[in-house]
């Protein structure tokens, strides 16, 4: 496979690439931090996406919006016939971690959303590596089609899965991308698969003191479900991971509540283990309801597969990613993260790690998940992650979004923006490494696998985080 093919030649004529980025860093800052700013939560991203949009449109990109009923995706293309490179970008935020660009905890508004993951680089990387490989694209005269594809909801709505049943990846022959982190290496590990849903219990209301009889509590069945499904932990297969937040319980207490509802994950890197898992979660409601004289019904939001590593171009964007390099941080940077590193739950790493690129390792379970999994059960697929964070922080948490908010973040997402470029040239050049990328790929998928998601055919779920928006 392609782990014993030898690299092909890097592109030709690609250093006016990297100036030309490293020209246009202020540029791709202020874009960043617009979307920062914005910190639209999944399928509500209009902001950010037009933004995007926006600028790939002014470069010369073809923009179809609105793809796979999702208001907020698009394709921004440009060029025709084969090869068809495309690179994915996210924009979406997640509630509750609204927060400055400073390293204490001090919400920008308590509640509020924002960028814990880093998705306002990320966007904005993948839109400056489509416009520097269109414009070398075109001064090279290279043949073929580039496409930027804005993809909302990463967090939780499965947007990428969406697309994926509808066809948007059917005749791509690569695609390239990345995710903000706390260290600079090409994505050989896999993801976890997941299941995800809200359980939403109906009782009967009624006073609560005065005719406590009389009622029936939703709220009863929720809990009851939590304390069975933790029971559950006991007895599923190591690295499962099972996790859940109450997001309505009840309006008062003196009022039986009629209505709650519970949202539910269930991961693992094998997607079998995570049907069985969340079959058993499904029990759990059941017997709630039953025992508690409720009724419930399931919202299934999303379900993602695990990465699929390709080897064969992660050896090329290894190259790219070495060649392009980390970065060093500046007196003021260092006193930043050498505060943040202070902050509760940090495990500090040295600050150094921003400098160093790792070495490719291939096939070892992670502990994220992301809809990037379902992409690269169909076409051939490369991501890799850059040091947009402090050394030793964790995705999702308040520390992220203040790092991801300042030139630390900026600093990461031009070292992506670079090697994505890199890469996508490189393979734009060489049809024999897409070649050997599809044949390992088939090798890996099997010859009777065939794609399909538990999302059926339901509509995305544009709703999914109506509520966590303020």
């Amino acid at each position: 496979m392609g782990a014993q093919a030898a690299l092909p030649k890097p592109a030709a004529n690609t250093a006016p690439m990297l100036t030309g980025l490293d020209a246009a860093t202020e540029k791709y800052a202020a874009i960043a931090k617009q979307i920062w700013g914005f910190a639209e939560v999944g399928y509500m991203e209009e902001k950010s996406s037009a933004l995007l949009q926006s600028e790939l449109r002014s470069a010369g990109f073809v923009i179809t919006s609105g793809i796979a009923g999702e208001p907020t995706a698009f394709v921004a293309e440009y060029g025709s016939g084969k090869p068809v490179i495309a690179i994915l970008g996210e924009f979406d935020a997640l509630p509750g971690l609204s927060q400055e660009a400073v390293p204490e905890r001090r919400p920008i508004k308590p509640g509020a959303p924002g960028h814990g993951c880093g998705h306002h680089l990320f966007g904005t990387a993948s839109t400056a590596a489509a416009i520097s490989i269109k414009q070398w694209m075109i001064a090279n005269h290279v043949k073929g089609t580039l496409r930027m594809i804005g993809t909302p909801a990463e967090e939780g709505g499965s947007g990428k899965v969406y697309m994926v049943r509808d066809g948007v990846f059917n005749d791509v022959d690569a695609v390239i991308a990345w995710h903000p982190g706390d260290e600079n290496a090409a994505t050989g590990e896999r993801t976890m698969a997941n299941i995800t849903g809200k359980f939403r219990f109906h009782g009967i209301s009624s006073h609560a003191a005065g005719a406590p009889e009389r009622g029936r509590s939703a709220l009863d069945g929720v809990e009851v479900m939590n304390v069975m499904t933790n029971f559950l932990r006991e007895h599923v297969p190591d690295a499962t991971r099972i996790h859940y937040v109450v997001t309505n319980g009840g309006k008062a207490p003196n009022v039986v509540p009629d209505e709650a509802e519970v949202y539910y994950y269930v991961r693992h890197v094998d997607m079998n283990v995570v049907k069985d898992v969340w079959s058993r979660v499904v029990n759990a409601a059941k017997g709630a309801a039953i025992g508690t004289g409720t009724t419930y019904d399931l919202q299934l939001i999303g379900s993602v597969y695990s990465l699929l590593p390709n080897e064969t171009l992660l050896r090329v964007e290894q190259r790219a990613l070495e060649r392009v390099g980390g970065y060093t941080m500046s007196p003021e940077e260092r006193v930043f993260a050498e505060k943040l590193q202070k902050s509760e739950t940090f495990v500090p790493v040295a600050l150094e790690a921003t400098q160093k690129i790792k070495p490719l390792v291939i096939g070892q379970a992670g502990s994220a998940s992301t809809d990037v999994g379902d992409v690269s059960w169909v076409v051939p697929t490369v991501q890799l992650g850059t040091a947009t964070w402090v050394p030793g922080t964790t995705a999702h948490s308040w520390q992220a979004v203040a790092a991801g908010g300042m030139s630390l973040g900026t600093k990461g997402m031009m070292v992506a923006a670079k090697t994505m470029a890199l890469t996508a040239a490189d393979l734009f050049v060489s049809p024999a490494t897409l070649a050997e990328a599809k044949k390992e790929f088939d090798a890996k998928r099997g010859p009777n696998f065939k794609y399909e998601t538990l999302i059926g055919n339901q509509k995305p779920q544009l709703d999914y985080r109506k509520g966590t928006s303020n």
